[in-house]
């Protein structure tokens, strides 16, 4: 199974009068959506499940793909990662599943997939980590397939 985590593109900072879960990108931020969306476009398979928090600035973010998506509210910011991989259905589902979310939760994930001993590792805004589930000699491994930024496209 490919598990593939994309966090949201730069977003405007907190304010007051304004919720978290109501924050919108900003111009940078749409730039970087845009980049990673192309790129994403190119590698993923037609059968990826896309997945999504709430957020709008994880669902603008998710909206420059320009594919089919499902908002999930146990992807909203504060989820765990059991949370995020139970949504995925991590390592079972057929299809690769994309999920287009948050730190902590993000790197929280790729630590635990990658028998990391520090849970807080840092996922750059607008980045895609893609992992993927194989076996080999009878023994669960959780590959990491690709890390790209949107700088880097």
């Amino acid at each position: 199974m490919d598990l593939i985590l994309w966090r949201h593109a730069e977003a405007e900072d907190e304010r007051e009068g304004l919720s978290d879960m109501d924050r919108s990108l900003t111009a940078k931020g749409q730039k970087q959506a845009s980049r990673m969306a192309a790129w994403l476009d190119r590698q993923l398979p037609e059968s990826t499940r896309v997945l999504a928090s709430p957020a709008r600035r994880t669902e603008q973010t998710v909206h420059a793909l320009g594919r089919k998506y499902k908002l999930r509210p146990e992807l909203a910011p504060g989820a765990t990662p059991a949370q995020l991989l139970e949504a995925a259905q991590w390592p079972d589902s057929k299809a690769a599943v994309l999920i287009v979310g948050h730190q902590p939760t993000l790197g929280h994930t790729i630590a635990q997939l990658l028998g990391l001993d520090d849970p807080n590792f840092a996922v750059k805004k607008g980045a895609v980590w893609w992992l993927r589930q194989r076996e080999r000699d009878g023994q669960a491994q959780t590959v990491l397939v690709a890390v790209q930024a949107p700088e880097t496209i």
